[in-house]
């Protein structure tokens, strides 16, 4: 048998890279199902858009988890080893502060990667389009709701399994991707795929600015904004006792938030929990427009953008899991017992969180604010409701292999989801067929020759 195959994709998202070693039957290029994930390696630092004034921070940032991955792929399959860096909406945001700084960046990740003996096909930004059908693909290609292997030996479309819906939250953006139950009336917000002999159009979209950091980033400049002449805020999602000084300069450092002309960069802020739930829902829904409209007669999200009403299952991965895994929410619970949940720890002092989760004390102050945002996006925002609550699933991994786009990237741009049906993979050798005819014709001329005598 040929020896497997490997494959690399850096994810640079907006706060931090990391590095997805794949691997595959190596000959088994097109009998798809079966690319597992060897490693993940995370990428010290900040995300690559952090590098805006240090390009070449940015590439040398790469090389440890390079250097490992040079130590799992054997030497002589490096060269072929497809390597690819995807970067999402942090460049994209980036880009549109400073092209010249993002194409900077990207010269410098591709002088360091092109320093390994790997077949490196770029480093480019993701659409949000392609953003959501990448992570649509790789949840439903783990979950083997495309295609399987079945008790017959041959790769078959599944009978009646649903395929899943994908919720993604990152740092400055989050997409919401799935089958929907009417024809997508806007061409922007659909993709059609045809995978494994089988045609899927899909309703996609991804909010610029709402991923979890920039998500935060708007409201404390709303709170900001809402009482410019004083230098303190009053936070309501921070725990009560918690205190932080924040300069203008950091707060409006990014195109989500837009710096009053009265601010002086220098100026210090002094921020202070309030710990108050329903104070913190209200300024949160402050950040999403419901009351435009996306056109006569259609359904939408927010801020005027349209989305049919949702169907089906849906995994919510990346931001979405880790807030709830830390507030021990990731097990189905009813919405109801999640709001009181998310109530409870909100009204929780800072001393008393500090004591509660000492080795979480770096994010620990978001945590109340994110569940919030988190449950607003998800009712208000792409209208889930009590009843489609219980579709949520909260996932990290399917299949032991990490939830996201990199999969469903790689899978798509090495060929291995074929658009055809597969036809049987398991056919015989033709010595074999010539085999069995001869026989055939051998046992049949023999039966006659019989007959005749």
């Amino acid at each position: 048998p040929l020896p497997p195959q490997y494959g690399l994709v850096f994810d640079a998202g907006s706060t931090h890279t990391a590095l997805y070693i794949y691997q595959w039957p190596g000959d088994k290029e097109n009998g798809t199902g079966i690319v597992s994930q060897v490693e993940a390696c995370a990428v010290s630092g900040p995300g690559i858009s952090s590098y805006a004034d240090d390009p070449a921070g940015a590439g040398a940032s790469l090389k440890p988890c390079l250097d490992k991955a040079m130590e799992i792929v054997p030497a002589e399959q490096q060269r072929e080893t497809p390597t690819y860096l995807g970067a999402t909406a942090g460049m994209r945001l980036l880009r549109e502060q400073n092209s010249t700084k993002a194409e900077q960046v990207f010269a410098e990740i591709a002088k360091a990667v092109g320093e390994y003996p790997v077949d490196f096909r770029g480093a480019r930004i993701l659409t949000g389009n392609e953003e959501g059908s990448f992570g649509w693909i790789t949840v439903n290609y783990l979950l083997e709701t495309l295609v399987k292997f079945s008790f017959a030996e041959k790769w078959e479309h599944p009978q009646d399994t649903e395929v899943l819906g994908a919720l993604d939250l990152g740092g400055a953006s989050t997409q919401i991707t799935f089958q929907p139950g009417v024809t997508t009336e806007d061409k922007n917000t659909s993709v059609s795929f045809r995978l494994y002999g089988t045609n899927y159009s899909l309703y996609t979209h991804s909010y610029l600015c709402y991923g979890q950091t920039q998500a935060l980033k708007m409201l404390l400049a709303a709170l900001h904004q809402g009482n410019l002449s004083s230098q303190h805020i009053s936070h309501p999602c921070y725990p009560n006792g918690y205190q932080e000084n924040v300069t203008t300069a950091d707060l409006y450092n990014s195109p989500c938030v837009h710096a009053p002309n009265t601010s002086s960069p220098a100026q210090v802020l002094t921020v202070t929990g309030t710990g108050d739930p329903a104070a913190c829902s209200i300024a949160v829904r402050k950040l999403f427009n419901f009351n435009v409209s996306c056109g006569a007669n259609r359904t939408c999200g927010f801020n005027g953008v349209y989305q049919p009403p949702v169907r089906g299952q849906f995994f919510a991965f990346a931001g979405f899991y880790y807030t709830f895994h830390f507030l021990n929410l990731t097990s189905q619970q009813s919405l109801n017992d999640v709001n009181s949940a998310v109530q409870t720890f909100c009204r929780r002092s800072w001393a008393e969180l500090v004591e509660t989760f000492p080795q979480h004390k770096k994010n620990l102050h978001t945590y109340c604010s994110v569940a919030i945002y988190i449950l607003t996006l998800l009712l208000d925002g792409y209208k889930f409701d009590e009843h489609t609550w219980s579709s949520i699933q909260f996932r990290r991994q399917a299949a032991n292999t990490d939830i996201g786009w990199t999969l469903g990237f790689m899978l798509n741009f090495t060929n291995m989801i074929p658009t055809e049906a597969l036809e049987h993979v398991k056919g015989h050798q033709p010595s074999l067929w010539a085999g069995a005819v001869s026989f055939i014709v051998l046992a049949t001329m023999a039966g006659l020759v019989a007959v005749v005598l």
